[in-house]
């Protein structure tokens, strides 16, 4: 048939068994590349995708420590950790958010704060994980729940332990608190570390020792499955508690210091001359540190913030006060030991001190004058005029270079952050600062601790009682001891720092020491209203001017309000003989050192030294027990 095309077969079957024989080498190459990959997967490869496969099964999880606990000297504790229970929602398990929390209303008080607080945690949680609602749940809201617990698939309550301050008021200056741990302390702190914990040292000693405190995180080990949830636990390392801390801090004697002080806005340190421990140390007003461990509202904070009193300001440590006629004795010590004058010479007091060739009259606190005066009369009727001329015999380099090394002018670097070092005027500072020089007035008044000199309460009591060991500087300490799994359960005390400041005169410590009797012994004694049989005490008082009397007016208390008041100041060791405390008072806008802040500190002298231990400790137990 015309135009009919014939197939060729033969070509056919040889493109088709080509096409065969090419597919199954292809398939054969293919084959051979899985069981070359099989092989390098399942031999070459065998240790690594093991382990990254026991990654996904098993994890690591931390296991927080306990936090050490914080003892006063008679092993009463101050800062213990205490079970809180805690409501938690699991966010997977909630089918109706609203539903839910209008049910546990019922049962739990559940504030709009709280729903919040629980909406910023969640997003930072996987689903299954509980998270916190309501902490610190009565002991009737547990049992209304408990009670209920059946129609809460997605809740349940949970125990943790949280830190608890017994008499937080009279330790809040102190102890400080712990707090939760945000981003300014991530950056600071290793987060291993602190993986599971939740509170870290804020202020105080919680802060101060947080690397003995916090302790060791432990570890576990869970088999998980593919969704993260917890298995079973396959291996666990406890964590190690944080260590105990031991105080030089009396308990009974911070209470009396803090009842004795009243109402009254001001500081007391009390020092153990013979250790550098501190024995008191209250800063008034006060708050309730508790308030901070779980999170304090903004309304709370705010008061406190913002509250005409500063209760947050920790006056004993970083109060900065003119320290007024306290300074007397060391500017005294200053004039006998570089000759500048003599215990016996004696200075005409006519009220007023002039600088030659000036008309402007330096005053005294006694308008009439004390007539003839020594060194000895001076420190005991807190003559001005006396150390005026003393002063300007010494010149403003030799009063800063003595003053010095007491203390003034620079951190005693007490165990606690935050501490201010007060000031030290000198010709150098005033023209670095200040852009101007030092003017002979200017000296006049530092000589009875005015015009630009700041001290600290806290300076104060550790300059005197490097007075009552004549020369021995003892840095001084809160916390005496620890305790924990670096010792093996045994207490090991903190060394001392000491440091003899240069020698002086044996003879002029007795003076001046006798003089500050005198403040307190002599009829005319500025003090003489504390005089005991008891024991000796060697004390000076101290008025600190808040704002400045012109020449031609004449400062009335009862004309001035009560915040324009001057500060009344004390300072004082006992006994004498073999002194066993050393203590600095400053009351704001009290007035008269003598007649306010002297009592304070003879309350104080009076608890420490007049009562035997074993009654001290009995009534300190009962009280703590009460509350």
């Amino acid at each position: 048939m015309i135009g009919e095309v014939f197939k060729d077969y033969r070509q056919e079957r040889k493109l088709f068994t080509n096409r065969t024989i090419l597919s199954g080498m292809i398939i054969i190459l293919c084959f051979l590349g899985i069981l070359i990959r099989l092989i390098w997967l399942q031999v070459q490869s065998y240790d690594h995708f093991q382990t990254l496969s026991q990654g996904n099964r098993i994890r690591l999880e931390p296991i927080p420590p306990i936090r050490g606990l914080i003892y006063e000297t008679h092993s009463i504790v101050l800062a213990k950790n205490l079970p809180a229970y805690a409501l938690e929602l699991i966010p997977e398990k909630i089918t109706n958010f609203n539903n839910t929390i209008a049910k546990l209303r019922k049962l739990i008080s559940i504030s709009d704060n709280d729903i919040k607080r629980f909406k910023k945690l969640r997003r930072h949680k996987r689903r299954f994980d509980s998270v916190p609602i309501r902490t610190q749940l009565t002991e009737e809201e547990i049992a209304s729940f408990a009670v209920n617990s059946y129609q809460f698939r997605e809740a349940s309550i949970q125990v943790k332990f949280i830190r608890h301050y017994p008499v937080s008021k009279l330790t809040a200056h102190v102890l400080g608190y712990v707090g939760r741990i945000n981003r300014r302390d991530l950056k600071r702190i290793d987060s291993s570390q602190y993986s599971g914990t939740s509170h870290i040292g804020k202020i105080g000693l919680e802060k101060t020792y947080e690397h003995l405190l916090h302790g060791q995180v432990g570890t576990k080990h869970v088999e998980i499955n593919a969704r993260g949830r917890v298995l079973r636990t396959l291996e666990s390392h406890p964590a190690l508690p944080g260590h105990d801390l031991f105080l030089y801090l009396d308990l009974g004697l911070q209470e009396e210091a803090s009842r004795a002080l009243g109402q009254e806005n001001g500081a007391l340190v009390a020092i153990d001359p013979r250790t550098g421990g501190i024995l008191a140390f209250v800063s008034h007003p006060t708050y309730d540190t508790n308030l901070f461990v779980t999170g304090i509202s903004h309304k709370s904070y705010n008061k406190l913030l913002h509250s005409p009193d500063r209760p947050l300001y920790n006056r004993a440590l970083r109060g900065q006060y003119p320290p007024g006629s306290t300074i007397k004795p060391f500017v005294a010590l200053a004039g006998l030991e570089t000759e500048a004058i003599q215990a016996k010479d004696q200075i005409f007091c006519p009220g007023y001190y002039q600088l030659p060739g000036h008309k402007h009259k330096f005053r005294g606190w006694k308008r009439h004058g004390h007539g003839m005066i020594n060194l000895n009369g001076a420190i005991a009727q807190s003559c001005d005029i006396y150390f005026y001329v003393l002063a300007r015999n010494l010149g403003v380099d030799t009063l800063h270079a003595f003053l010095s090394k007491f203390g003034f002018g620079r951190k005693t670097n007490i165990d606690l952050v935050g501490e201010l070092g007060g000031l030290l005027p000198s010709k150098a500072w005033k023209l670095k600062r200040r852009k101007a020089p030092w003017y002979p007035g200017e000296t006049l008044i530092l000589g009875i601790g005015q015009g630009y000199m700041l001290a600290t309460p806290l300076q104060l009591a550790s300059a005197t009682a490097t007075l009552a060991t004549k020369g021995r500087f003892i840095t001084p300490r809160i916390v005496r001891a620890y305790r924990g799994p670096t010792t093996n359960g045994t207490i090991k005390e903190f060394p001392k720092k000491t440091i003899q400041i240069a020698k002086q005169t044996t003879q002029h410590w007795s003076e001046v020491i006798t003089a500050m009797r005198q403040v307190v012994e002599s009829s005319q004694g500025t003090a003489k209203s504390i005089f005991t049989n008891a024991y000796s005490i060697a004390g000076k008082t101290g008025t600190a001017q808040v704002f400045t009397v012109r020449q031609n007016e004449t400062y009335d208390e009862s004309k001035i309000s009560k915040k324009m008041r001057d500060h009344a100041l004390f300072v004082a060791f006992a006994p004498i003989e073999n002194p066993r405390i050393a203590v600095a008072i400053l009351v704001e806008n009290g007035g008269h050192g003598g007649a306010v802040a002297a009592p304070i500190a003879r309350r104080v002298m009076d608890h420490h030294l007049l009562r035997d231990e074993s009654s001290k400790t009995q009534d300190i137990l009962l009280q703590d027990t009460a509350d």
